[in-house]
């Protein structure tokens, strides 16, 4: 059993022509995912990997079945690509970064109208271990198992996977929920996920400044979650008002400080440690 995705998830590609889009298509297909179609206006009989290339989403659904879509597309574009990827009915995940604030809450309110997925942006996606990967996880990284990660940052989630790995601790499914500030899946949502998930005996969350994501996800894992939780807070040096890598880790006087998200964490029964390299201790 696995979240979100499994080994029967069939997605297509949008801007699957573009460098990083064809890139990560390949490294998916390795991977195992059944990527059944690519979409790039004025590419249409293109195949990218052998995958055959369309115009629009309409155009490949009605040629294949898909429940996601994953986006590799420039900002500017990335709204009307997530539009139409959600108008047919498709779950998305967001490589892109740096999306207007504006364009990503009508994509979220519209997703949520529609009871659909939005992962991301700004994320590196979902890899649902030794079944599927939606994303750009390294497949190498990996390593199956029963610990479920969920995180704010691709680069803190790339050494979080990477030392349970070297320490022989495997994952069931790692998501990055994005890092952009406004993301559509949160926290609450794949923790509910993981803590109705046979395969997931134990839950790492990481975590940085800015925002509340992480005291609300406190409140909840406190009242809602039975499964050990392990969770790592970066930025804890950060400067106050400065805006730390993410466009959503910025601190505002004592809004989304770390030290508030490692008191609410500590508070609701979390082990809260000082540096990523400690989980795979702890787990």
């Amino acid at each position: 059993m696995s979240i979100l995705i499994d080994k029967n998830t069939k997605a297509i590609v949008q801007g699957i022509t573009g460098k990083h889009g064809s890139f990560h298509t390949a490294l998916m297909l390795k991977y195992g995912t059944k990527i059944v179609a690519g979409v790039t206006p004025g590419k249409k009989g293109e195949k990218v990997c052998d995958v055959p290339v369309f115009d629009s989403v309409k155009e490949a659904l009605n040629k294949h079945e898909a429940d996601w879509s994953i986006i590799f597309v420039p900002a500017a574009f990335t709204k009307s690509a997530c539009m139409e990827a959600l108008e047919n009915k498709l779950n998305i995940v967001v490589i892109t970064e740096g999306i207007p604030v504006l364009d990503m809450l009508d994509v979220v309110n519209f997703a949520e109208k529609r009871k659909l997925h939005v992962i991301g942006p700004n994320t590196p996606g979902i890899i649902s271990v030794g079944e599927s990967k939606l994303g750009i996880v390294p497949n190498n990284l990996v390593k199956n198992g029963n610990v479920g990660i969920v995180s704010r940052s691709g680069t803190l989630t790339y050494e979080v996977v990477t030392n349970l790995t070297k320490n022989n601790i495997g994952q069931s499914t790692v998501v990055g929920i994005g890092g952009d500030k406004i993301a559509g899946t949160n926290f609450i949502d794949i923790l509910k996920m993981f803590e109705e998930d046979d395969e997931t005996k134990k839950i790492v969350l990481v975590g940085e400044i800015g925002g509340n994501q992480e005291e609300e996800a406190a409140k909840y894992i406190e009242k809602n979650v039975s499964k050990p939780v392990v969770a790592y807070i970066s930025g804890l040096t950060a400067p106050k008002g400065k805006s730390m890598g993410h466009a959503g880790a910025i601190i505002y006087g004592n809004v989304g400080t770390a030290e508030s998200k490692i008191e609410a964490l500590k508070n609701a029964g979390v082990k809260v440690v000082k540096t990523p390299y400690e989980i795979y201790k702890i787990i």
